[in-house]
């Protein structure tokens, strides 16, 4: 007779999370085919639980969802791990107060990072969100924590909760991995509205006391408490 320890219920819990998260990077047109992913710390224990690598979006389970130790290497599951596994894992090992990454390869928010530019902070929902502009972090190759290595140097200097890494997309990271796919959604939202506008002219800053004005309301006001 098997015995269901705590650890085993958690990592249950988890891995349906991540699994139905999923779901929601396709229904806001921020990934095509296989590209992208979720993740989330093992709350209380040294893993994660990844996607599996190269897998269909409509063929994600609970069960095929991968965990990981926090260096990448796996733990539990049939399929490889996400190639950005290492990269992620090096994030839960340097901020332990993120719980859940998010990469995504959104249009906009890639035309931006295509180009090396930060997201400037001209809009109240990036003020909001962000804290600030939407910071570019810098050039690294998929398949060590090289991107990790970026991921945590630029978001330590920053309130964002997204950073574009250069030529590649968007890296988000939150308490838990729904606020990490909050962020990824509202990444491409302000990419996409500050691009338009700079169709139209220049857009007009927002003033530092206002961001912080508003970025403090929304993240500590706004909502149910």
């Amino acid at each position: 007779m098997s015995v269901v320890t705590d650890v085993d219920q958690t990592i249950r819990q988890v891995r349906r999370e991540v699994a139905t998260l999923h779901a929601e990077l396709p229904k806001y047109g921020l990934v095509v085919w296989t590209a992208g992913n979720v993740s989330a710390r093992v709350p209380g224990h040294d893993l994660l639980v990844i996607k599996p690598s190269g897998v269909s979006y409509d063929d994600l389970t609970p069960e095929n969802m991968v965990v990981c130790d926090l260096d990448g290497k796996v733990v539990e599951g049939e399929h490889a791990p996400s190639s950005d596994t290492e990269a992620q894992a090096y994030v839960y090992r340097h901020l332990p107060q993120v719980g859940g990454v998010v990469h995504t390869h959104s249009p906009y928010a890639v035309a931006w990072a295509a180009r090396g530019e930060a997201i400037p902070c001209v809009t109240t929902m990036c003020a909001d969100e962000f804290g600030g502009e939407i910071p570019v972090g810098p050039f690294a190759i998929i398949g060590d924590d090289s991107i990790g290595r970026g991921i945590v140097e630029t978001l330590r200097e920053s309130r964002s909760p997204a950073v574009l890494m250069q030529n590649h997309g968007v890296f988000t990271v939150g308490p838990n991995a729904k606020s990490a796919v909050k962020a990824a959604v509202m990444c491409e939202d302000v990419a996409r509205s500050v691009h338009l506008s700079r169709q139209l002219g220049q857009p007009i800053p927002i003033a530092q006391p206002s961001i912080d004005a508003l970025h403090d309301r929304y993240q500590n006001v706004y909502g149910q408490r």
